[in-house]
């Protein structure tokens, strides 16, 4: 026979039967004394009437405190019962269940919201530094970079504390610091800096609203004509350098025009707000119209970039293999890199081949030897890590609204790392693009 997940409940109810059955027959056990008790005692009580007149007075006033004394005790046990009753009702689960369904206090689940808020606000101010970014860029081409300077100083402030954040993030999440009192500060501080880093974007002068709109129109009508002169680039990069080379801006061109749809149907939308005198409207679809240019200027930026990343590499490669052999003479274990090199070796001499995928094999062939970190290595090592943290940037950029914390943190410490680290910095930059 299955058993029952409720069969605890009907065990409940029968006891409940049962000590309502108890506390009725020691009622009815209580009246019954009361009225058979002076029947019993009456032939004896009329025996002595004569001469006991102070019996019958004692026995008169038993008569009396009797009753009161059983309906005492009925009440007593009535009102112990419901209380009994109300205390399993509010209580009627199992130990299990009661304490799923009361709130976790304990100082693990208090760090793990401290945690989430952390993430969260972390990813509120990477989106609010990108969009002044942006906004920043749009207002130096306006009015001028030394009028738009106090906008600029708050944001390097603003970049400043999310940068600290993030790197106290990224350590964070390498298990420094260990104990979970230090790590409840940590979190601590990584909520101060990103509320320290909104409040340094607060009171951005936009200017006046009609100078805006056709400052934003003219941008549009720019992106328009650049993306149909870029709408070629990715074909002829293709062709140049085989199919896998334009793999990171695939489908950009296309995205590029769908974003400039978006902006067309905003500008509409803030001029017919205008002829309204709804200011908030029209500076609500002035905000959208310039975010989706921007994200279509970035999409057609990585396109030009990788055409230039790609021409770049393909220069330095040859030099870079020759460094890369001369290098690693000394190295006794470099069974794996040699085999590295020929294979690139091959791939140039048959071609088409993609410059920056053979470059960056290069030097994650020869970095953890030892080598490259002077020279052409070095250089090749910048080029593929500038190329990495860009590409990152570029995919959290039109992807915001759908990329997490974890992902800017990573690109966030690849940047840190592309002066000094410049290998380290392009996995970092690589672990952004897999990350939520």
């Amino acid at each position: 026979m299955t058993p029952s997940l409720i069969r605890g409940r009907p065990r409940r109810a029968t006891s409940h039967i049962c000590a309502r059955v108890m506390y009725t027959l020691v009622g009815v056990l209580v009246g019954v004394v009361w009225l058979v008790l002076p029947g019993a005692t009456a032939p004896e009580t009329h025996a002595a009437a004569v001469g006991a007149s102070a019996s019958t007075d004692e026995t008169s006033t038993a008569d009396l405190v009797l009753p009161l004394v059983a309906a005492g005790a009925v009440l007593v046990l009535g009102v112990y019962g419901y209380v009994r009753r109300t205390r399993r009702a509010r209580t009627r689960t199992t130990p299990a269940a009661a304490a799923a369904m009361a709130p976790d206090t304990s100082p693990l689940a208090e760090l793990d919201e401290l945690d989430e808020r952390a993430r969260q606000l972390l990813v509120e101010a990477d989106d609010a530094v990108r969009t002044r970014r942006e906004e920043l860029d749009l207002l130096r081409a306006r009015i001028g970079p030394e009028a738009a300077e106090p906008h600029a100083q708050a944001l390097r402030d603003a970049e400043a504390e999310l940068a600290a954040a993030f790197r106290i993030r990224q350590q964070y999440e390498d298990g420094v610091p260990e104990d979970e009192t230090s790590r409840r500060h940590t979190l601590t501080g990584i909520v101060g800096r990103c509320q320290e880093a909104r409040r340094r974007l607060e009171g951005f002068d936009r200017g006046d609203l009609g100078e805006a709109l056709e400052f934003a129109e003219t941008r549009f009508r720019d992106l328009t004509a650049r993306t149909a002169a870029t709408g070629t680039t990715p074909t002829r990069l293709a062709e140049r350098y085989g199919p896998t080379a334009t793999g990171p801006v695939t489908g950009y061109v296309e995205q590029a025009k769908d974003r400039l749809v978006i902006a067309t149907t905003h500008l509409n939308q803030v001029r017919q707000s205008t002829d309204l005198d709804d200011e908030e409207s029209a500076v609500r679809h002035l905000r959208a119209a310039e975010t989706s240019t921007a994200r279509a200027d970035a999409l057609l930026t990585a396109v030009d970039r990788l055409a230039s990343d790609l021409s770049a590499a393909e220069s330095l490669l040859p030099a870079a293999l020759t460094g890369a052999e001369a290098e690693l003479t000394p190295v006794s274990d470099r069974a794996d890199a040699d085999r590295v090199l020929a294979a690139v070796r091959e791939e140039v001499t048959a071609r088409p081949y993609d410059p920056l995928d053979a470059l960056r094999r290069v030097v994650g062939a020869t970095v953890p030897l030892g080598a490259g970190r002077d020279g052409v290595l070095s250089a090749a090592a910048l080029l593929v890590a500038r190329n990495a943290v860009a590409t990152a940037d570029t995919h959290i950029t039109v992807r915001r609204e759908f990329v997490g914390s974890t992902a800017r943190t990573r690109l966030a410490e690849a940047r840190r790392l592309l002066l000094t680290d410049p290998w380290s910095a392009a996995v970092r930059a690589d672990q952004s693009m897999r990350s939520p």
